[in-house]
């Protein structure tokens, strides 16, 4: 049997303790993965004078498949988002971001399980059109959407939610008032909808949006949306949850696929033993179910479930009194 490689960029701050965490329980289910490891952000321009090497770029086209941590991007001018140039790089369109109650955290709710599918290259995340006049006084950006960007995303959408089984996509727009770019993509949502009789197809302006997750997120399923939209959204969905230490996320092209934690690398905790590495965990499982070995992710997320339940040694944003190690080796037991 071929030996799957993975690239592996452990990133910044927490980022090389939580994919640590990771990579023993893939190890411990059995995946039998050869690692390859990278380096980008912080870690990568002291050691290059750039955050993303071009040694790195090729080592993520030649294994398709690479798991991240956290990467930071220094604040200022003259320094371009890591994420955002690693989806436009690979083409990696769609932004898979689910989000699932856990027993044992201290989330406000108790029945989410809702995806977001965000579309990952277009809109206000494209960097168009980035223009600062010369005294400072006014700024201005580009917004882009096609309608082939529109219809891969949203098609995307209901594959995944016709594969899964789900019984809803809700298009989140806000065509009322940007009716050209936001106008085309639930145009496009609509055409794309008729084509899946089988799937409820439903359409929210996303400020109503926001307020109705708030209120009653149990009515959601498989949330498709736009760039900005679908970043705001996530985040928000990842609060219903217990946190983004509780959400994962998966960019997904034609060629490659990239699996990381979405929160950021916490330097402030960094290397003091105390992270949550939920979500990378969760990364895994995505990664996992990608490659077609959904019993080891099944596996994972079964154990996952049960150490939080339990309390087994959990960290302390989950209301335990462990670090990183511990909850690793709970982890690791079960598995």
């Amino acid at each position: 049997m071929t030996q799957t490689t993975i690239t592996v960029i452990p990133g910044d701050g927490i980022g090389p303790s939580i994919i640590d965490s990771a990579i023993q329980i893939l190890d411990k289910v059995g995946c039998n993965f050869n690692y390859e490891y990278a380096k980008a952000g912080l870690a990568a321009l002291e050691e290059t004078d750039e955050l993303l090497p071009q040694a790195t770029l090729d080592m993520i086209a030649k294994n398709k498949v690479t798991l991240k941590g956290p990467l930071t991007t220094p604040i200022g001018a003259g320094f371009t988002s890591i994420n955002v140039s690693l989806r436009k790089q690979f083409g990696l369109y769609a932004n898979l971001r689910p989000v699932r109650s856990f027993e044992g955290t201290k989330a406000r709710y108790e029945n989410i399980d809702i995806i977001t599918v965000r579309e990952n290259t277009q809109g206000m995340y494209s960097g168009l059109g980035q223009v600062m006049s010369e005294d400072g006084a006014s700024a201005e950006a580009m917004s882009v959407v096609t309608r082939e960007g529109a219809e891969k995303i949203v098609t995307f959408a209901y594959e995944l939610a016709r594969k899964e089984g789900r019984k809803k996509v809700t298009a989140v727009h806000k065509a009322n008032i940007l009716k050209t770019t936001s106008g085309l993509f639930l145009e496009v949502a609509r055409e794309v909808g008729a084509r899946y009789p089988e799937i409820e197809s439903t359409e929210m302006i996303v400020d109503n949006t926001c307020m109705q997750l708030v209120m009653n997120p149990e009515q959601f399923d498989v949330i498709v949306t736009t760039n900005l939209f679908g970043d705001i959204l996530s985040d928000l969905c990842a609060g219903l949850v217990g946190g983004l230490g509780m959400a994962p996320g998966a960019n997904i092209g034609e060629d490659a696929a990239i699996f990381e934690a979405v929160h950021g690398s916490a330097p402030d905790i960094a290397g003091k033993n105390l992270a949550n590495p939920t979500s990378v965990i969760l990364a895994s499982v995505q990664m996992l179910d990608y490659l077609g070995m959904a019993d080891k992710a099944e596996k994972i997320l079964n154990a996952l479930k049960d150490v939080i339940a339990t309390g087994d040694r959990t960290t302390h944003d989950l209301g335990g009194n462990h670090g990183t190690t511990d909850f690793t080796a709970a982890m690791l037991e079960r598995l």
